[in-house]
């Protein structure tokens, strides 16, 4: 990677530019999460400065959380949590997206079901009628982030089927089929994990998960899906904006 030049003649401290330059690396994806960086030493050679200019750089993103220092391995670019805004309607793989991040998905589990009666109800679907459950891990580039639990009613199931759903975004697939999404109701709660959900997501048994159940609404206003989203809690976040 060819080097930044530095401006030797300004006021700002050497190390003070370096860690601007490295906080534009990480942003612009240059280095991605969970990778390492480049050596000390190669940074010394890159920036043409001293090892403690090097160091106390990286302390700084260190210290800020867009660095994480491994035992044995070297220092790495930290993920960074995803954040929701309430009052957005968005799928997951869209919040990623934004984030300059590479969603994908790993399915546990798609198949019609005619006994969940509880959302049946949800989604206004005459008793004994199947309806399409998809149970998924959800990942952020290679990082498992939430599981996914989505019921949708037959008309619509039998669309996303024929989907590759490990790779598939529901929302822009329903719009392509002229399916589209006006509002939804969203709770939020904070549950802890189970054994099966840490395994699952790479956490212990025990840690706090963020619970998200939404039901969504066509443009007639009629349910088209009903969601039960469970993420971790160190790794996502909601953002809500307040007036006065």
């Amino acid at each position: 990677m060819s080097s930044d030049k530095l401006n030797h003649n300004k006021g700002e401290a050497l190390y003070l530019q370096i860690k601007d330059v490295l906080i534009k690396r990480i942003q612009t994806g240059a280095w991605k999460p969970n990778t390492l960086i480049p050596t000390e030493q190669d940074l010394i050679k890159e920036f043409d400065v001293s090892r403690t200019t090097i160091r106390q750089a990286i302390s700084i993103l260190v210290q800020n959380g867009l660095l994480e220092k491994k035992q044995g391995r070297g220092t790495v670019v930290k993920p960074q949590n995803l954040i929701g805004n309430l009052g957005k309607l968005k799928g997951f793989a869209e919040e990623v997206l934004e984030r300059g991040q590479k969603p994908h998905s790993k399915v546990l589990r798609a198949e019609f079901r005619d006994d969940l009666y509880h959302e049946n109800d949800m989604l206004k679907v005459t008793e004994g009628e199947p309806i399409l459950l998809v149970e998924r891990i959800r990942f952020a580039d290679e990082v498992p982030i939430a599981l996914e639990r989505t019921c949708w009613p037959k008309e619509i199931g039998e669309i996303l089927i024929k989907y590759d759903l490990n790779q598939a975004m529901y929302y822009e697939v329903l719009e392509q089929h002229q399916f589209y999404l006006k509002k939804a109701n969203e709770r939020i709660t904070a549950i802890n994990a189970t054994i099966n959900e840490a395994d699952a997501l790479g956490i212990r048994p025990g840690e706090a998960l963020l619970e998200m159940t939404r039901l969504s609404l066509g443009i007639n206003d009629h349910p088209i899906e009903y969601t039960k989203t469970k993420y971790r809690s160190d790794q996502y976040h909601y953002n809500i904006e307040l007036e006065r």
